[in-house]
């Protein structure tokens, strides 16, 4: 799968609205959903159910739920080796849990990033100085997904 593959499949979601724990493209998506959504395209079947979850993430808790998860199933990336088709996982505040994820679209010059955003739908937005100083970890899709891989 290529990164032009991830970006195109993550642009075709621009304008679904957002619903939390939803993953229909035109119909509704969080920012997960976007994730899982661009997953199935590019890749086929998600590699786990997803239980229900709240829009705090496990804040009260201190749990690094969405991070783990990403490790699991994604290739974890030094945080500066920007590539388009990057799964970015960004902390919200100072403190808190990382909770929130996007696709970067473009690198460079003119960053952008497609993402599920309450109150927006899904957007590409401008991965301008606030937005990136909020990244915490940056993730690469995996080739293809085995026939062992999942749950």
């Amino acid at each position: 799968m290529s990164a032009p593959q991830v970006v195109r499949a993550a642009r075709g979601w621009i304008g679904t609205p957002y619903v939390h724990q939803a993953s229909a493209r035109g119909a509704g998506a969080d920012c997960l959903g976007l994730l899982r959504g661009v997953w199935r395209e590019v890749l086929g079947a998600e590699p786990e159910p997803i239980p229900p979850y709240t829009p705090d993430w496990a804040e009260p808790q201190r749990d690094e739920r969405l991070w783990r998860a990403a490790r699991r199933h994604l290739r974890e990336k030094p945080l500066l080796q920007a590539a388009a088709g990057d799964v970015l996982l960004f902390r919200m505040r100072a403190g808190s849990v990382a909770k929130h994820l996007g696709l970067a679209a473009r690198v460079g010059a003119g960053s952008s990033f497609v993402h599920a955003y309450a109150g927006h739908g899904v957007v590409e937005s401008p991965l301008s100085r606030p937005w990136a100083r909020r990244i915490v970890a940056r993730f690469a899709f995996p080739e293809h997904v085995g026939p062992k891989e999942g749950i």
